[in-house]
């Protein structure tokens, strides 16, 4: 006689079925894209840095705390001067004839960069840059041949919270490596990792190594790049951050169509509403962004907006933050025009605005500025109100301090201004460049503002 199975043993069938049908669509998810992942390997002089993990944040707190997992082999701090030094990264293949997008961290300084793909026969797959663009920190390499295995952006704005992810890459050398987690939250910004932050945050375990590597959706479709965690000792702590689908193939395409990235500019000074503000100006809630200063002759001057406006909605979608704003105009390419849904002074508005250019950030130094190991740009009016100055303030800002340079070692960090070398004002990346080629190659005096003051900084060069 057939013994019948008991309401609980039947539920817990139904449960392990349930299971295994999750995880066969973690395994056919993985087997699709791990074909299409690279495992990426880059060289480069000692006259060069990588930066190591923790090092672009070691400010942001006082420990180590939000740090890009670009992995160098052996641990290594710095090579003996004239050896050849090694990194590791990771990436994926968007296109059949060969483009692979990365991290920009991972690939900004190689002279020489190298790809493992899965199949045994594709490897040391000699790689060229393409192009990067620093403020998203997406770059874009090409290998040589065609037919490759390659994996599909998808939709980042429509992931949810709590979602199953996975991500694909080679934490400590280990190809191919998968981990499965969830989206923890969407659109974190204000984190100091990039200039323009909309991460995906996850609790996918993410190592050094895995930086420029898949975050997949069950479709098995890239919904970020693994980019950074939040860690204390260098290692998982459950908190990564992945670039968004949507930027990854803003930046992709111009890369690859126009080789630079063109960004979106407006011309505005904003600050958030919070209740009091919302009393003050009469809404009935905290909404929307306010504008505190519009630049002359700007695409925000010529649409006619005005101070104190207050912008509620862009082409029809709330604007929830002013991060989320700034992400937008940035990535909307000059001379798109947009619908803005503004209140005036009580009054409903809608305004065509004509969007702007942002000055192109120049990422070439002189030679000097990289022997110090600074990459500066020009102080806007709207860099300086982001980085706590008055708006009128005149120089360069400090984009990036490449770690152990002579700049690291005195001091100077992302977010400082110089207003003179060697005496000598400066107020763009031209004139920079040019006083820093001055002098008598020994030595270099900088003014700096610190934010908390002016200070001089002088540097022997030798």
């Amino acid at each position: 006689t057939k013994l019948s199975s008991s309401p609980q043993q039947d539920l817990l069938q139904s449960e392990i079925k349930q299971a295994k049908q999750l995880s066969n669509a973690f395994t056919q998810v993985a087997k699709k894209a791990i074909p299409a992942v690279a495992f990426i390997k880059v060289e480069c002089s000692d006259s060069q840095s990588f930066s190591r993990p923790g090092d672009d944040f070691e400010n942001f707190f006082s420990e180590d705390f939000f740090q890009r997992f670009f992995q160098q082999p052996g641990g290594q701090k710095r090579s003996p001067r004239g050896r050849v030094r090694t990194g590791e990264g990771s990436g994926f293949l968007i296109s059949s004839d060969g483009f692979i997008i990365t991290n920009y961290h991972v690939v900004k300084d190689a002279n020489k960069i190298k790809v493992d793909l899965n199949d045994p026969t594709q490897k040391d797959l000699e790689a060229q840059l393409i192009g990067g663009d620093p403020q998203t920190d997406i770059a874009i390499l090409k290998i040589q041949g065609e037919n490759f295995p390659y994996l599909t952006l998808g939709d980042s704005n429509q992931i949810d919270i709590c979602e199953w992810v996975i991500a694909i890459g080679s934490p400590f050398g280990l190809e191919a490596s998968v981990t499965v987690g969830v989206v923890s939250q969407k659109s974190r910004n204000n984190l100091k990792i990039a200039d323009l932050e909309d991460f995906i945050q996850t609790d996918a375990a993410i190592n050094p190594g895995n930086s420029g590597g898949p975050l997949l959706d069950l479709d098995g479709n890239v919904i970020g790049m693994n980019t950074a965690i939040v860690s204390r000792s260098g290692g998982y702590m459950g908190i990564g951050f992945a670039i968004p689908s949507t930027i990854i193939r803003s930046v992709s395409d111009q890369i690859i169509n126009q080789g630079e990235v063109s960004r979106g500019y407006l011309g505005v000074e904003l600050q958030p509403i919070d209740q009091d503000m919302a009393e003050a100006f009469k809404l009935d809630r905290p909404q929307g962004i306010l504008i505190t200063q519009v630049s002359k002759d700007s695409a925000a001057d010529k649409a006619g907006l005005k101070q104190g406006d207050i912008l509620l909605e862009i082409n029809g979608t709330p604007i929830k933050s002013v991060e989320t704003f700034r992400n937008i105009i940035s990535l909307t390419q000059p001379n798109t025009e947009i619908s803005l849904k503004v209140s005036r002074s009580g009054k409903i508005l809608m305004i065509p605005v004509k969007i702007g250019s942002r000055e192109k950030i120049s990422i070439q130094m002189s030679s000097t500025a990289q022997k110090l190991g600074l990459q500066v740009e020009t102080l806007t009016p709207e860099l300086a109100t982001q980085n706590g100055y008055k708006n009128d303030e005149q120089g360069v800002i400090i984009r990036q301090v490449q770690a152990g340079s002579l700049a690291h070692r005195l001091g100077l960090t992302k977010g400082m201004v110089i207003v003179t070398v060697n005496h000598q004002k400066v107020s763009n990346v031209d004139e920079f460049n040019a006083a820093t080629e001055k002098g008598d190659g020994k030595h270099i005096l900088l003014l700096i503002n610190t934010k908390v003051g002016m200070r001089f900084f002088s540097i022997k060069l030798s």
